[in-house]
């Protein structure tokens, strides 16, 4: 099983250069995957969560692609009904050759109305826009000659069973965000059973879940997969290995705009993960 990490491209201590130097820690420490979000315009319901600047994933994860050498560069998620499907396709298949075929492309149909409704998309439609959208990308990549994209890995986001459903149609991973260890015991049982009633192969598991180490054990129903101790986060990790995930991503943002002026809290978490967990970059 291998680790990812979602790094903040948002908030008022994000730039350039703190993006470089995500980018470079999480390479160092032995991490497999770099993920980051999407939001193309910073409406008042997106600022909410997601503050700006908002640097724009496809610019920003060619940056990145320039500063490292090794390590996975993903999109968690991109909200595909924002752009137009040979757009994405385009400069997907160019960052992943740019890249040496590093790109995992999460995607997802976005929750933000104010920001549907600025971009001229209509918000009823995006589930049907989304799967439109990645048949059509597909159909591009198909082309050799034109795109050269290779292998991309699609992984579908989504909590709710339109989500699920779609990556048992159309993705190689499922990609649920920021849950609990029930929650994903019964989203990994019913991969299972809708790709039996499609009858297509089960898409992998893998998760993102967060990352919010405490000094004592978090207790309770309510507890999310990642939270607590060193030692909940790593037997989290061991059970997700068990359920057969192939990827888990680490996200430690955990809401307030004003963690992203300190990353070094969030690198300190990463390190002492990678201190007890073997970290293996190759799978």
């Amino acid at each position: 099983m291998r680790i990812g990490v979602n790094v903040p491209n948002f908030g008022p201590g994000t730039d350039p250069a703190v993006l470089r130097r995500w980018a470079r820690t999480v390479e160092a420490l032995g991490y497999d995957l770099l993920m980051i979000s999407d939001h193309v315009v910073v409406t008042p319901d997106v600022a909410e969560q997601y503050p700006a600047p908002f640097y724009e994933p496809f610019t920003t994860l060619a940056w990145l692609a320039g500063v490292t050498d090794r390590i996975r560069l993903g999109t968690s998620v991109l909200i595909v009904p924002y752009r137009h499907p040979l757009l994405m396709a385009r400069m997907a298949a160019n960052l992943n050759r740019f890249s040496g075929g590093r790109l995992v492309l999460g995607v997802g149909t976005g929750w933000a109305r104010q920001e549907f409704d600025a971009l001229g998309v209509p918000f009823e439609r995006r589930g049907r826009l989304t799967d439109e959208h990645l048949q059509a990308m597909r159909a591009a990549w198909a082309d050799e000659d034109d795109y050269r994209a290779g292998p991309i890995p699609l992984w579908v986001g989504g909590n709710g069973e339109a989500g699920l459903r779609r990556a048992v149609r159309l993705g190689e991973a499922y990609h649920p965000l920021r849950t609990t260890l029930p929650w994903l015991r019964d989203a990994a049982q019913r991969l299972k059973t809708v790709a039996g009633e499609l009858g297509r192969p089960a898409p992998a598991l893998a998760p993102r879940i967060v990352l919010r180490l405490t000094g004592t054990p978090v207790t309770g129903p309510q507890r999310r997969a990642g939270e607590g101790t060193i030692g909940q986060i790593v037997e989290d990790l061991e059970e997700l290995r068990a359920l057969g995930a192939d990827t888990v991503v680490l996200d430690p943002f955990d809401g307030d705009p004003a963690e992203t002026l300190h990353p070094a809290t969030a690198w300190h978490a990463l390190a002492a993960v990678a201190d007890r967990w073997t970290l293996d970059p190759h799978g």
